[in-house]
């Protein structure tokens, strides 16, 4: 695992053995906010007072660190509850070493490999180490806000974009809420539909295609 900075002069981490980095390497700050936070409605949802998101493929904790930014910058009350799945532990332990501009990444700091739950008084997250599709089969219905799917691509990691796992995350997602992901391919999207999500383009944001922006509500306005 090799640290590379990217375009907006922020750093990231280069998974050799799959030859895919972490971020964008355009931005990965950017990422975060313009293909996670703002599509997600992050802002919008800090009004309600409470915000709870399954950010999936959690790697260094960046997109939540955006929405954690965004929600607390549009209700300083607002309460963000953060469940982060993971499969690779290096990667967690890889959060001490990187310095996002995110006014909230002191406090990420103090999660690791080890301590792997952080309550504080606008922020709870918890990071689940393992078999994200698994570990998703014990969460509740219709409990979360948001989603972040963020796996490495559906070429290198196709488990992670199967039909039976975005039925779980159809089923514990809210209706009218958005799941987003950076990509727009089509295994994804088609598998995506056939879980029950409707979809469109998400945001262009380092690539030449769009994300994809997803929710179960038939009749939701995106």
């Amino acid at each position: 695992m090799r640290k590379i900075v990217t375009a907006d002069n922020t750093e990231t981490f280069l998974n050799e053995e799959l030859g895919e980095s972490y971020h964008s390497q355009t931005g990965a700050v950017e990422e975060a906010f313009q293909k996670y936070a703002v599509p997600c409605r992050i802002q919008e949802l800090a009004k309600t007072g409470k915000i709870r998101i399954l950010d999936i493929c959690s790697g260094l904790m960046y997109n939540s660190a955006a929405a954690v930014d965004t929600a607390l910058e549009e209700n300083p009350g607002c309460r963000v509850e953060i469940t982060a799945l993971e499969y690779d532990p290096q990667i967690i332990e890889k959060i001490q070493e990187v310095n996002p501009p995110f006014k909230c990444y002191n406090l990420i700091k103090k999660i690791n490999s080890d301590k792997t739950e952080l309550e504080e008084e606008n922020l709870w997250m918890k990071v689940f180490l393992g078999d994200a599709k698994e570990i998703i089969k014990g969460m509740a219905d219709n409990h979360f806000d948001a989603v972040f799917m963020d796996p490495f691509s559906p070429k290198t990691s196709p488990e992670m974009w199967g039909v039976d796992f975005f039925l779980e995350i159809c089923r514990v997602i809210k209706e009218n809420r958005i799941m987003a992901t950076y990509t727009c391919a089509r295994i994804a999207r088609d598998n995506m539909k056939a879980a029950g999500f409707s979809y469109d383009d998400g945001p262009i944001v380092g690539r030449r295609g769009p994300g994809t922006i997803a929710w179960k509500e038939e009749f939701f306005k995106a």
